[in-house]
């Protein structure tokens, strides 16, 4: 398929007049929200994934659906905690000091985006599927996937007024680019969130935003889509897309389709680069593990400033956060979960952070101008969607939806014109 665009014709598989096929690489919520879309438009799908279900960074994030908190990533305050990051190991953004050029030439693009005059840019770009999320997903419940969301409250939370007034100027600025946030104090969190301590002095809570357990919301869409014929194949690594509809995997076999998707996460660039992808993506990497409760938490609770998400999860607490710039394939380090911990000594109770379970470590796709990368590759019929950063999840099953429509139809969505992946 050509590189045009928004609106214009490009040639979609039901021109080719033959039972229309897809291979669909990539198991997590974006690869398969492409293919249960590319499904409903009668496109017969073969996923492919090297690991399993969820095993980029679906299945242990905090599950949040708050487009409303679906941001550019890079903001001014980057040239404030930026050299922290440098410097503390344990800090909630880091980034390790050694000799890698490419990792430091997507950090200075990532800088250079931390403008409020490129924030506005990318929060425009984000703003029209933000506003498709939520539906996206009632679309896939109504659908026959069998898993549910949430409804909040939300209970952001903060240790004094001056970063809470950042928070709500940012607020203010997201209701600027035509998303409603319905945010109100609370002047008794606790009756909300008990378990925050009293050193949390200023707490919000937002509405109109919802969450999910996402690995098993991940694993209800695997299988949903495999109800409806699809092969799901794990554990097959796949070497390279060699051309227009072809995959090679690692045990040499061929496969061959009318159109392929590259859905691979923060490994996208190995199989994105060769069709002409060149926007760098890199692993910002998160961690999360889930903890006992005195109480049952029946509401999400977001600490901004130690960057730590709390979420309700199978009878427990799942805390996630931090970031850190690591190759994907590199081990988790104990450090970074200490460092969370840290973070959130002295601010919560009822919990017991001895008592972690399901520690985990995944890797968010992370673009330099924050934005995400789908569309065509400068091969014809070869597609890819990532490069979503922290909100995969939440604009996963909208991703999928726009690009199926392209890819049978050959229209491109306007919503979509932004993430071209070849800018």
């Amino acid at each position: 398929m050509g590189h045009d665009g928004p609106g214009v014709h490009a040639g979609g598989v039901e021109e080719a007049g033959e039972l229309a096929t897809a291979i669909v690489i990539g198991a997590g919520m974006v690869g398969l929200a492409t293919a249960w879309h590319l499904q409903e438009r009668g496109v017969e799908v073969t996923v492919i994934d090297r690991d399993g279900l969820a095993a980029g960074s679906s299945w242990g994030n905090a599950g949040y659906l708050a487009p409303a908190k679906t941001l550019p990533l890079a903001d001014p305050s980057v040239w404030t905690y930026g050299p922290r990051a440098l410097i503390d190991a344990d800090a909630a953004l880091h980034v390790p000091l050694r000799v890698d050029p490419g990792l430091w030439g997507f950090l200075a693009r990532f800088v250079a985006n931390g403008t409020m005059r490129a924030w506005h840019r990318a929060m425009a770009a984000l703003a029209p599927i933000n506003s498709l999320a939520l539906e996206a997903f009632d679309e896939l419940t109504d659908g026959g996937v069998a898993a549910t969301t949430r409804e909040g409250p939300f209970v952001i939370g903060f240790t004094g007024q001056a970063p809470a007034e950042f928070f709500l100027e940012e607020v203010r600025r997201v209701r600027g680019h035509g998303l409603e946030v319905v945010v109100e104090r609370l002047d008794a969190p606790a009756s909300l969130a008990p378990i925050l301590t009293d050193a949390v002095t200023s707490v919000y809570r937002m509405d109109g935003q919802r969450f999910i357990e996402p690995g098993p919301f991940v694993e209800a869409l695997a299988d949903a889509v495999r109800a409806r014929g699809a092969q799901v194949r794990t554990g097959v690594g796949v070497s390279e897309v060699a051309g227009p509809g072809e995959v090679v995997l690692e045990s040499g076999e061929r496969l061959a389709a009318d159109s392929v998707v590259v859905a691979t996460g923060a490994w996208l660039p190995r199989l994105a680069r060769p069709l002409g992808v060149r926007v760098p993506v890199r692993a910002g990497r998160g961690y999360s593990f889930s903890v006992a409760t005195e109480e049952p938490v029946e509401h999400p609770v977001y600490l901004p400033t130690q960057r730590i998400a709390c979420t309700p999860y199978q009878g427990r607490l799942r805390i996630a956060g931090t970031m850190e710039f690591l190759g994907p394939d590199e081990p988790p380090r104990q450090r970074r979960i200490r460092a969370m911990l840290s973070q959130v000594d002295g601010l919560l109770r009822g919990v017991d952070l001895d008592d972690r379970r399901d520690e985990w470590v995944g890797s968010r796709p992370v673009t330099p101008d924050g934005l995400p990368l789908v569309g065509a590759t400068e091969v014809p019929g070869v597609y890819v969607a990532g490069g979503h950063g922290m909100w995969g999840i939440v604009l996963g099953p909208a991703t999928g939806r726009l690009l199926a429509k392209q890819i049978v139809t050959g229209d491109i969505d306007p919503v979509l014109a932004p993430f071209d992946p070849l800018r």
